[in-house]
């Protein structure tokens, strides 16, 4: 028998499916309350609006859950890749040996960036931000090939998803390179993905960059820590602008406009900012702290407690033991890095942190690996970007499929003038102020 929840306006009852998600979610179904009553729902931010019904993350902020396509994220970040993770997101299943090495030469394949391209990069001011270049340059990439998503072929679709996979990543390398004025390095066949992008930053003539396979594996969980995260801000954005049916490239690079916001893929660069500011004051966390506890103070510390999550975000945990390991490997001395680890232990035993779920998240321990990894500031969110590409990848290409799909079009209380004349230019009153 179908539930319903009933709602009674003007003394006439109507009756609102409730739908079931396969982990208990519920959720009353408004999609014809406009049309049957009239009104619509107010939902400022949407935190209690449902947009979709999506088979890709789940997630439980009380819970401190997060799982891709039902695996949990703690196991893929142990055992898996950022290669074979992206497969499962876009794929819905993990790949076989033999599908798994034809993703992998693909992904190689791709990678190289037109020689074209480079004039547009050449042409951006030196001070310009990696996000700006890089959501501009995803979207030239529809420019260079043009044929490939009017077909609609599985494989014209998964060479698509690899080109963006291994381009993003060779163009965000290249954007570091020219901000610097340095020699552009290639991606190489011989090296995987992560370790491909660490040595397209890093290497140069005059001083050969040396993987380190303890970093390679920090960079792989950070980017399957970052690879879907439900309905956020910048997926949403994938999701609307993917709805009007643009093409893909043009859909990502809203998402990455939408990421570069310091409250969402911005924060991990916050982090570190934060960490600056409490250097530049003299080094003592302190007053911050006693800032942060006071609640007539609009301050608020970065990376620490979460929108959703109310208990300890299940990123952080995974990301603390890597970023342990990062930093035991640092030959020199970081005041910023110290500061961190202050912060970190009175967060975790701090009664008013604990009871107001300040844990720090995933964001925190984010800036703090990439600082230490050399990683510079400005690329800090254009990281996050690498990582989230995937889950915006599966997310349009479950929205494309969705037999259910419907332009987005939120609608809005007007809350201005009511009808009045127009005034002709003679006749209008200047206003004194």
């Amino acid at each position: 028998m179908e539930q319903t929840a009933k709602l009674i306006i003007d003394g006439k009852t109507y009756e609102l499916p409730i739908i079931e998600g396969t982990e208990g979610e519920r959720a009353i179904d408004i999609s014809a309350l406009r049309r049957d009553t009239g009104l619509i729902t107010m939902d400022p931010g949407y935190p209690n609006t449902g947009s979709c019904e999506s088979s890709i993350t789940f997630m439980d902020g009380e819970r401190g859950i997060l799982r891709y396509r039902g695996i949990p994220v703690a196991q893929l970040a142990e055992h898996s890749s950022f290669r074979e993770t992206s497969y499962l997101l876009i794929n819905g299943e993990l790949p076989t040996p033999d599908e798994l090495n034809h993703f992998s030469v693909m992904l190689n394949d791709h990678s190289l960036v037109h020689e074209d391209m480079q004039h547009f990069f050449q042409n951006f001011p030196r001070r310009a931000h990696p996000m700006g270049i890089l959501s501009s340059m995803v979207n030239a990439v529809r420019v260079f090939y043009p044929e490939i998503p009017e077909d609609t072929s599985q494989e014209a679709i998964n060479i698509t998803f690899s080109r963006l996979l291994s381009k993003v990543r060779t163009m965000a390398a290249m954007s570091y390179k020219y901000s610097k004025g340095h020699q552009v390095v290639y991606p190489s066949h011989r090296l995987s993905y992560c370790a491909n992008f660490l040595n397209m930053m890093f290497d140069s003539p005059v001083k050969p960059y040396e993987i380190d396979e303890d970093m390679v594996r920090a960079l792989n969980v950070f980017w399957i820590l970052h690879a879907d995260h439900e309905q956020n801000c910048s997926t949403s954005a994938v999701r609307l602008v993917g709805s009007a049916r643009v093409n893909l490239y043009a859909a990502i690079s809203a998402g990455i406009c939408a990421l570069w916001g310091k409250f969402h893929g911005g924060a991990n660069q916050a982090v570190v900012e934060m960490l600056q500011d409490i250097q530049d004051g003299g080094g003592d966390p302190a007053p911050f702290i006693a800032r942060a506890r006071d609640r007539n103070d609009p301050f608020r510390l970065m990376g620490f407690g979460h929108r959703v999550y109310k208990t300890y975000d299940p990123r952080a945990r995974i990301i603390k033991q890597v970023c342990d390991t990062v930093l035991s490997k640092l030959t020199y001395s970081d005041p910023l890095l110290d500061i961190a680890m202050q912060l970190e232990e009175v967060a975790l035993k701090d009664p008013y942190f604990i009871d107001h779920h300040l844990y720090p998240n995933l964001d925190f321990y984010s800036g703090i690996i990439l600082r230490a990894m050399g990683i510079p500031l400005n690329m800090f969110t254009v990281m996050f970007a690498i990582g989230r590409l995937p889950g915006w990848i599966s997310q349009w290409k479950e929205s494309v499929e969705d037999p259910h799909w419907k332009v987005h079009r939120p609608r809005q209380i007007y809350q201005g003038k009511t009808e009045r004349d127009y005034v002709p230019m003679g006749e209008r009153v200047t206003k004194v102020s």
